[in-house]
């Protein structure tokens, strides 16, 4: 019974690590949309490249987050070491 305390607490704290992984995509989406809030203040004529460009860098970024989410689920409620 020790044995399966202990990979459930590795699991927890295997779970909050990968929690960590959210905060990345926050970072950089924050900075992409500075970024792009100044480049259509330079250039307003392009402000639907711009935009188009920002979202799709947002999408890409934040599936780093969602990876994260979906470990520290997996680690949680379907964990593999629990046999």
């Amino acid at each position: 019974m020790e044995g399966l305390d202990f990979i459930k607490a590795c699991s927890a704290i295997g779970a909050g690590i990968a929690m960590i992984a959210g905060v990345g995509p926050g970072i950089g989406q924050g900075f992409a949309a500075g970024k792009g809030a100044e480049a259509v203040g330079r250039q307003p004529e392009a402000q639907s490249d711009i935009v188009r460009t920002m979202l799709l860098g947002a999408a890409v970024a934040e599936t780093t987050g969602i990876y994260g989410l979906i470990v520290a689920l997996i680690l949680l409620f379907a964990n593999p070491f629990l046999g």
